[in-house]
């Protein structure tokens, strides 16, 4: 399905545009997107349009960090809806929580999802499938938003342990840098932020309890109105248990709480399989993980879910028909071409 976001996600689009270089209405007319969008926050707009946008404006202006940009002065009002429920909770992990709950609302292309172990608590940001395409603008706009909504309810001076990117390191990380305030890790597993658990204990001065029962009320209305599929509940828990190697339709069928047969018919009724998700969410995770050529082969197959590197390689080349290496080849000239055609 063609996944929306809010238009509020363009937020600092024309102002960064323009600072480098840009002219950003042109990009929007390029991406299919009415400068409505600037106008009203609460126009839903096509993800993986707004993906297109970015990789292309950053393409143009000849920088790798475009998204996270975007997101350096973004404020808790940007989230709309999302911003309500989040100060009507009595702490931050609460309030987090609540945030990966509702975050359809705001962005229906991904999943938010929050594991606690040894005292420290991770933020992941899961893109779903259906975003083809690098997705290092879009990632690294969302990871920066999460970093500035903590640093708002934490102040200045609070610091997570770790930022990670699933993308390979830029030429240069001083936006990182002034951004984050410390090194970021690049290479990783996912996209997102681990923190002190301790941190997220912060308790929240602006919660209400009965404001929060009316806030809550409200959204779940909402939510229900735009319930997931379940085709998106299934990829969702895909993408969450491919790295496991446990990613069986039984597995996902528990995690559903029911049997596996009735999660194929719901799909069957859906005009989908099982399999054909898995393989479609391995295809795009694929490009997206060998793209980055600092990542080892071996990483990558067992990031999908492959018992070995020999496995990977005989799928990819069925899926793709070739091998990785030329699949490389093929995809660098490509992008040498688009820069070429840039700059004339």
């Amino acid at each position: 399905m063609p996944y929306q976001l809010r238009s509020a996600s363009l937020t600092n689009y024309v102002d960064v545009a323009r600072a480098l270089g840009l002219d950003p209405f042109a990009f929007l007319r390029a991406a299919r997107i009415g400068v409505a969008a600037l106008v009203d926050p609460d126009i839903r707009i096509s993800a993986a349009a707004v993906s297109r946008l970015l990789e292309a404006s950053a393409q143009a202006a000849g920088v790798e960090d475009f998204g996270l940009r975007m997101a350096e002065t973004r404020e808790l009002a940007n989230l709309g809806p999302l911003a309500f429920v989040m100060r009507e909770e009595p702490t931050l992990r609460r309030a987090l929580e609540s945030m990966a709950r509702y975050l359809r609302l705001q962005n229906e292309a991904i999943a938010m999802r929050i594991d606690g172990a040894d005292g420290l608590v991770t933020i992941r940001q899961e893109a779903l499938a259906g975003l083809h395409g690098s997705l290092r603008q879009s990632s690294e706009l969302v990871v920066g938003v999460l970093y500035r909504v903590l640093a708002l309810f934490l102040g200045p001076r609070w610091k997570p342990r770790s930022i990670c990117f699933t993308h390979s390191a830029p030429a240069s990380t001083a936006t990182h840098l002034r951004i984050f305030k410390m090194p970021v890790l690049f290479n990783q597993e996912f996209d997102g932020i681990i923190c002190d658990a301790s941190d997220l204990n912060a308790p929240l001065p602006s919660y209400d309890p009965a404001i929060a029962r009316q806030v809550r009320q409200y959204l779940g209305a909402m939510l229900a109105r735009s319930e997931d599929s379940m085709a998106d509940k299934v990829r969702r828990l895909v993408i969450a248990l491919l790295p496991s190697g446990a990613c069986s339709i039984d597995r996902v069928a528990e995690h559903l709480g029911m049997d596996a047969r009735t999660v194929q018919r719901r799909l069957a009724s859906q005009g989908e399989r099982y399999s054909g998700l898995l393989n479609a969410i391995r295809t795009e995770l694929a490009v997206r993980y060998v793209e980055n050529r600092e990542r080892p082969l071996s990483e990558v197959a067992a990031l999908l879910g492959f018992a070995s590197l020999s496995a990977f390689s005989h799928w990819f080349a069925l899926q793709f028909g070739c091998s990785v290496s030329r699949w490389r080849s093929r995809v660098k000239a490509e992008q040498a071409d688009t820069r070429q055609s840039v700059k004339s």
